[in-house]
């Protein structure tokens, strides 16, 4: 493990000191093309000789400019770590919008068409994450996180964030597997709605913390 380590880092020290800004920029091109590859793939397990022909280049090339497909992999995940960072900025919501409305656009956004691939490579992520990875579980813990900070934005509750988060990504395996946006937009609508009925209710009530993890 530690000379697999340690040749990752040689390449990726290796070309990015020898690399000219042309080639520099070549290797971004490349990464964003193979990036999109995996997307419209929604996996990462392509085999270098179908990622070579998807992104109209050669595996011999690709193992030049990147040095393993560890490195190629993880170049990948960083630029959609990138690429995701814009879903999660407040900027995104004009003072005043209401947590119904940011959820309604998070989903719409996320179940659209052309999301499908960027959401089936997360969840390709993700299940490295399970299987060991621990770039997948940097990846997932900093995705989760993102979640979190958005939401506490909008719903102080951390119990009620951390209840529309896990029924949010429920929602979203459910499209993956049906296909059907409607049935988790309504799901998430029914819980927005009791979640402002228990606001007007008890509108002084005290925000609770977290739940208590059992071990």
């Amino acid at each position: 493990m530690y000379h697999v380590v340690q040749d990752n880092l040689y390449h990726m020290v290796h070309n990015e000191a020898t690399v000219s800004p042309k080639e520099s920029r070549n290797l971004d091109q490349l990464a964003e093309t193979c990036l999109a590859a995996f997307i419209a793939a929604g996996t990462l397990d392509l085999s270098l000789d179908h990622l070579a022909d998807a992104v109209g280049t050669s595996k011999r090339m690709l193992i030049h400019y990147f040095g393993s497909r560890e490195t190629l992999e993880q170049k990948a995940i960083a630029l959609l770590e990138d690429r995701l960072r814009d879903r999660f900025s407040t900027s995104r919501f004009p003072p005043g919008t209401s947590l119904s409305a940011v959820v309604s656009a998070l989903w719409d956004q996320s179940t659209a068409p052309q999301s499908r691939g960027v959401l089936l490579l997360i969840m390709d992520v993700s299940r490295r994450a399970w299987s060991g990875s621990d770039r997948a579980k940097a990846f997932y813990a900093e995705q989760q996180r993102r979640w979190v900070d958005l939401l506490r934005k909008f719903l102080p509750d951390p119990r009620a964030v951390e209840e529309l988060l896990q029924l949010f990504q429920g929602a979203i395996l459910v499209y993956l597997v049906t296909g059907d946006r409607e049935k988790g937009k309504r799901t998430l609508q029914r819980m927005l709605r009791r979640e402002a009925e228990s606001s007007k209710a008890h509108p002084n009530k005290p925000k609770q913390g977290p739940r208590p993890t059992n071990h």
